[in-house]
């Protein structure tokens, strides 16, 4: 154990690197919102694109792009979360001057996204 005096206080750049992590962190709960977003659209997009081109809308044999889309949306929410809840901790570590780094809500944000691109593996392995 470092005595206090013998510990290295923490920086202005130490800070703006924790933001600047944080904001990673929003910008791929953004990504993964969208995404889910998009994968909900599409699918209503083939249904109305089937409906102009042929007079009818053709239904998919599944229809798990809506819960795939809302996990992924989930997800991003998760992320906006676990973003938050880790610069909280290490900006409070900083100030106390006291660094631990922890992977345990990475495991978790880790797990759903593997969770999620499982789901979209399910969905989409068939069609081809």
């Amino acid at each position: 154990m470092i005595p206090e005096q013998q510990r290295p206080k923490a920086t202005a750049s130490d800070h703006l690197a924790n933001e600047r992590t944080f904001l990673a962190w929003i910008r791929t709960s953004i990504a993964l919102m969208g995404f889910g977003f998009v994968v909900v659209k599409f699918s209503l997009f083939v249904r109305q694109l089937s409906l102009a081109v042929t007079g009818h809308a053709v239904t998919p044999v599944k229809g798990f792009s809506g819960v795939i889309g809302m996990c992924l949306v989930a997800i991003g929410a998760l992320t906006a979360l676990i973003g938050f809840l880790r610069y909280r901790r290490v900006e409070k570590q900083l100030m106390d001057q006291r660094f631990y780094p922890s992977s345990r809500l990475l495991l978790i944000l880790t797990v759903a996204v593997i969770a999620g691109s499982m789901l979209l593996l399910y969905y989409l392995l068939p069609n081809l």
